[in-house]
């Protein structure tokens, strides 16, 4: 362990990434934003999306003030809303907690909406040189491979056993100094050389100590997950057509779309004129049969998505669902709608059927 932290530093600074647009900074608002984007998702898909959303939220206070249709509009796309709900969310504590600025300690930043152990401990080292660990998943696998560590790293013992590894391998000198180059060390590594599939380990620093390579077990480690098939469900989205419009409705329950903009949701079976009735006050007819279905993955389970369209002929009453609003497809487009629901409006115009009569 004694030399893991300095291959590592050394390795960073020859070879690692220095370029992203969130390096070269103290500044933690620009650092946090990028980690809570970063987590389960790509780099090369981040980088526009921080950009956009740096550029209209340049601030915490700017992020406190906005709209959260605002945030999410930008955050659509990207996935995993409860971070854009949470980052919104957070930002409104600094303000009215900590008078605006961003915590200092890493046990203080965990405090915060959406802050993990990890996210906090990536903020502290590189704004601050606390000396502190993260361990997302490429740290896992970093570790479960060059100190051989057998068990899911989704598991407790398995966990903690790679936590306390994390901790016992931080760098020793120099450790404020060091520590942002050895966290960016760790990222880069786990992102550039020790990946998942196909890893570069004849250009790896650790190469000469790593358990996984000398005892070829590379291609093991880290334990996969249990494999287990994802549930499938499936729905029927309703696309209401009016005045060259069409109708969607904000998402204010709990669940994966809280507080996103939508398409009416109901099931095959279902009367599509009723529903139009009782929950939207709105007189419909359907245009023509479902429509195929298209297919969408999420984390938990596969979605089987089918739409019918309807031509609405009168509005008869206020809706008794949520908030509702009426849209071209281009505004629509430019709100905080999910993929899935990109993936049908993109559908029919990219196949030239009118979304409107």
């Amino acid at each position: 362990m004694s030399n893991f932290a300095d291959l590592l530093i050394r390795w960073q600074q020859q070879h690692g990434r220095h370029n992203l647009p969130w390096q070269g900074t103290q500044n933690p608002y620009l650092i946090w934003v990028a980690e809570i984007m970063l987590q389960q998702t790509q780099v090369k898909t981040v980088i526009p999306f921080y950009q956009r959303f740096i550029e209209t939220f340049p601030t915490i206070a700017v992020l406190a003030k906005a709209d959260l249709d605002d945030v999410l509009a930008l955050w659509s796309g990207l996935g995993y809303y409860t971070r854009g709900r949470n980052l919104h969310k957070a930002a409104c504590v600094i303000v009215d907690q900590y008078q605006g600025k961003f915590p200092t300690h890493s046990s203080e930043i965990q405090k915060l909406p959406g802050i993990g152990r990890t996210t906090a401990a990536a903020i502290a080292a590189f704004c601050y040189g606390e000396a502190c660990t993260i361990l997302d998943g490429n740290v896992k696998r970093v570790l479960a491979r060059y100190f051989g560590i057998d068990g899911y790293s989704g598991l407790a013992a398995t966990q903690q056993q790679l936590w306390g590894i994390a901790e016992a391998v931080l760098p020793q000198s120099n450790a404020q100094k060091n520590m942002p180059i050895y966290t960016q060390a760790l990222m880069d590594l786990g992102a550039m050389i020790c990946t998942r599939t196909f890893p570069r380990c004849t250009a790896c620093p650790l190469q000469s100590h790593c358990v996984a390579l000398l005892e070829n077990r590379v291609a093991s480690l880290p334990t996969p997950k249990p494999s287990k098939v994802l549930p499938s469900k499936e729905a029927v989205f309703l696309l209401l057509q009016h005045h060259n419009k069409l109708l969607l409705e904000k998402r204010v329950n709990q669940g994966i779309w809280k507080e996103l903009w939508c398409l009416p949701e109901t099931t095959k079976n279902y009367h599509y004129q009723s529903y139009c009735t009782q929950m939207l006050g709105i007189d419909a007819v359907c245009v023509d049969s479902l429509l195929p279905p298209i297919d969408h993955t999420f984390t938990h389970f596969k979605l089987k998505m089918y739409t019918q369209r309807l031509q609405v002929k009168s509005i008869v009453q206020q809706p008794q669902c949520n908030p509702i609003r009426w849209v071209t497809t281009d505004e629509a487009f430019r709100l905080a709608i999910p993929t899935a629901i990109k993936k049908i409006l993109s559908k029919y115009r990219a196949e030239s059927l009118p979304i409107t009569l």
